[in-house]
């Protein structure tokens, strides 16, 4: 008897689970129409979002394009400020800073700035770069290592040195970034860093060009510590 009764109490229970799960809807309709109904919005405003933000890195494509034509040919006001039908590095920043064109625009802006003389805009500029990649990453550090220095304070300059030397982790730029902090440390007299960051270039870079000429370099600060 129990085994003739198990398929009725089988649909007994679905049944049971049904009236269950209904109730629950009835009960939660309209809590339950309000999520969806968000779920939809949010859906809906991630897709123009989207769109919006392809449509903006094209235009800041376009506009990047004159502007780093100018900065090629080292007229670093127009790729600055514009030539009154292009936007130049500083307005690209401003009006597409959400998109990577305007982002590697503050690159730029800096990089002009720096040979423009403007060292404290450099600064300004090159710390809002915050694209990870490998070559301007480490050069945007090293340009406010230069700007510091440029306004007095070597102790900032080496911090953005070594920073730069260490993010690079590379044979062309690391050894450079050393070399300056190295230099810096000898015109302070504290010799004993500056060998540090000389005997790291001949370690670990001695096939670069500072690596190449380093031994000199270490000759000479061992004379002040020895």
């Amino acid at each position: 008897m129990t085994k003739k009764n198990e398929p009725t109490k089988g649909i007994e229970n679905v049944e049971h689970t049904l009236t269950q799960t209904e109730q629950f809807l009835e009960q939660n309709y309209k809590p339950l129409l309000y999520v969806l109904a968000g779920a939809v919005v949010l859906v809906g405003l991630f897709w123009l979002l989207r769109m919006y933000t392809s449509k903006q890195n094209n235009e800041a494509l376009s506009q990047m394009y004159m502007a780093e034509q100018y900065f090629s040919e080292d007229s670093l006001n127009l790729a600055l400020n514009g030539d009154g039908n292009n936007l130049g590095f500083i307005d690209i920043a401003k009006d597409y800073k959400a998109t990577k064109s305007g982002k590697l625009a503050n690159f730029y802006a800096g990089a002009c700035m720096m040979h423009l003389g403007q060292f404290e805009e450099a600064v300004d500029y090159l710390n809002k770069y915050s694209l990870k990649d490998e070559v301007l990453a480490p050069q945007a550090k090293g340009l406010i290592g230069d700007a510091k220095v440029e306004l007095g304070d070597p102790a900032e300059g080496i911090k953005y040195y070594l920073e730069a030397a260490d993010m690079a982790e590379n044979s062309f730029h690391s050894p450079i970034y050393l070399m300056k902090a190295g230099m810096l440390y000898e015109s302070e007299g504290n010799f004993v860093e500056a060998l540090k960051l000389y005997e790291r270039i001949q370690d670990k870079y001695a096939e670069s060009n500072e690596g190449r000429s380093i031994d000199k370099y270490i000759a000479r600060v061992k004379l002040h510590i020895d």
